[in-house]
């Protein structure tokens, strides 16, 4: 027990340090190429945050654990959502690039759509499927890089007055702090997971609670990192990546590794949970949090507030229903 203790700390460390090396070398390489912050946390910060999720839903693939594979995915997109992006909007609500925003929220839309279609009309993931998303994932990146090389993404001119610091030492954050990052969540997923087993709980609960809280803290210390310093446009990038990546990436890959069913092991009303609450509500969140923002560029302190209340409910539904 004490040995866990020592881990789970350990790994609390390594998150706080690598998400404030990542923050600082993800922003010093925006500002060197002259790109806007969020476009840049929707796609270099995103991979980097996303790593623990691939590692564990691939790790849980390769074991044929298709609840921790499926929840761990759509459990972190919720939380992503209606946990990190809410804190940071709750605490510092303000204006956002609809440029900017547009290629990512749209892009987890078409995904989400798709990935819901499968869900619902054949109840299972098959191989070419993953194949399908990981393809997504690379046609998003090539778009994302076209969009930077265009210019049309210009960054603000609050992000233009920071000062550059030299690409090596960007570079040596960005990658030191994604270890970091990584090892830290690993740590503290690994130990959460035997907690929540030795209480007898469903795989795809632990998926949709303590793996997916465990695998988002990265983009939690990102959040609140960039918060602190002043990059709330760095945050909200990371998040709607990050979700996005869950499903071509993290998704893609599991089902590329091992194709599942999507899992029945909690009903409401006599009616798989998966389909009736978590996809729904994956869908929602996403919908309080982007719909505002495309359509007034703001984001508002009620959306954070609102976002908050149905994570509460929805973590005390997986445990208590």
């Amino acid at each position: 027990m004490l040995k866990a203790v020592l881990l789970f700390l350990l790994g609390f460390a390594l998150l706080i340090k690598g998400g404030d090396w990542f923050v600082d070398g993800s922003v010093g390489i925006a500002h060197r190429f002259h790109l806007p912050e969020l476009l840049i946390g929707a796609t270099v910060v995103s991979i980097g945050t996303t790593l623990p999720e691939v590692m564990v839903s691939s790790q849980a693939a390769l074991q044929h654990n298709a609840g921790i594979s499926y929840g761990n995915a759509i459990g972190s997109i919720i939380c992503n959502t209606s946990l990190i992006a809410a804190l940071t909007i709750a605490v510092r609500p303000g204006e956002v690039s609809r440029k900017s925003l547009r290629l990512p929220a749209a892009a987890f839309f078409l995904a989400a759509g798709v990935y819901s279609l499968i869900a619902y009309t054949q109840g299972e993931f098959r191989r070419w499927q993953g194949l399908m998303f990981l393809t997504m994932f690379v046609v998003y990146m090539i778009l994302s890089v076209r969009a930077m090389q265009s210019g049309d993404m210009a960054p603000s001119a609050e992000e233009e007055e920071q000062k550059e610091s030299s690409m090596g030492k960007d570079i040596a954050l960005l990658v030191i702090g994604a270890a970091a990052i990584a090892w830290g969540a690993n740590l503290l997923v690994n130990n959460g997971t035997i907690i929540a087993a030795a209480l007898g709980v469903p795989d795809s609960v632990i998926g949709l609670t303590m793996v997916a809280l465990g695998t988002s803290l990265p983009e939690l210390v990102t959040a609140v990192t960039s918060l602190l310093k002043g990059h709330s446009a760095l945050s909200l990038g990371n998040v709607i990546g990050a979700n996005l990546f869950n499903i071509i990436l993290v998704s893609g890959m599991a089902i590329t590794i091992s194709p599942f069913k999507v899992p029945a092991e909690k009903t409401l009303m006599g009616i798989n949970s998966s389909l009736l609450v978590d996809i729904p509500l994956m869908l929602t969140v996403m919908a309080i949090l982007c719909i505002p923002a495309l359509k007034n560029e703001k984001l508002y302190r009620w959306q954070g507030i609102l976002l908050l209340c149905i994570y509460t409910v929805f973590t005390v539904y997986q445990f208590v229903v």
